[in-house]
């Protein structure tokens, strides 16, 4: 993989990611949607199948990681770290365009917001909030979800007929292989949404939540409120942290 490709793929992987998954939130969330209120489930299989679109359309270029906890686990299982600083680069620029994006689709229902009587927060369409504001446990949130991500992940590419990898064809042509390991993160994900999402709304992914939360502190909603920098280091060190325990565990275990 070239570094143009490595840095396309995950651009535009992750920005069909973060597309689907603040749609998702903002669809549940905001006044006027079709979706108001349609809950939890709603929201995590939204997210699922984000993972699914962007990192089927990701895969030929790069591999699809969409991740920074993701590239991290990998990195310190292989000892190859050349191309994290790439990989991380594309997966930011990507989650803030993916935002902005979504942003523009929902338009019309955030400035409608600014026009309720009692007008609706709306970081939580952008990036995660906790439920229970407590720095420590947070973190441990955190920690457990992702590990509970990338171990799985990388377990699937060590399991015959569903890793998805280079396949020599005939006359030397070199083609991405048909495994469904990409379908089966995405179902993880939702998975890791309904079982362990609770707490914090999951981020699991660092790029997921600060290239949102940038946009969200950037872009002109209306009363959009505070964009919760206080808070903005729990989900991008709670991943790392779980991407490295992942990583250590399964070079350990496999």
């Amino acid at each position: 993989m070239s570094n143009g490709d490595i840095f396309t793929g995950e651009v535009i992987g992750t920005a069909i990611l973060i597309l689907f998954g603040a749609g998702v939130c903002a669809a549940v969330t905001l006044n006027h949607s079709k979706a108001k209120a349609s809950g939890w489930i709603v929201i995590a299989f939204g997210w699922g199948f984000g993972v699914m679109a962007g990192a089927y359309t990701a895969a030929p270029l790069s591999g699809a990681h969409l991740n920074p906890a993701v590239t991290v686990g990998v990195a310190v299982d292989t000892g190859d770290w050349d191309k994290v600083p790439l990989y991380i680069l594309g997966q930011l620029i990507g989650a803030v365009i993916g935002a902005v994006l979504a942003w523009a689709l929902y338009y019309a229902q955030f400035a409608a917001n600014a026009d309720e009587k009692t007008a609706l927060p709306t970081l939580g369409v952008f990036s995660t909030v906790p439920e229970i504001r407590n720095p420590v446990a947070n973190l441990v949130t955190e920690t457990i979800a992702t590990a509970a991500l990338v171990l799985p992940l990388l377990a699937f590419g060590k399991v015959d007929g569903i890793g998805v990898g280079p396949v020599a064809e005939g006359g030397g042509t070199v083609v991405l292989g048909s495994g469904i390991s990409v379908l089966l993160v995405a179902f993880l994900v939702v998975g890791i949404g309904l079982s362990l999402g609770g707490p914090t709304g999951y981020a699991i992914n660092p790029a997921r939540d600060l290239g949102p939360r940038l946009a969200h502190a950037l872009l002109p909603i209306p009363n959009k409120g505070t964009s919760d920098w206080g808070y903005a280091w729990v989900p991008v060190v709670g991943p790392l942290i779980g991407a490295v325990l992942a990583g250590l565990v399964f070079n350990a275990a496999f």
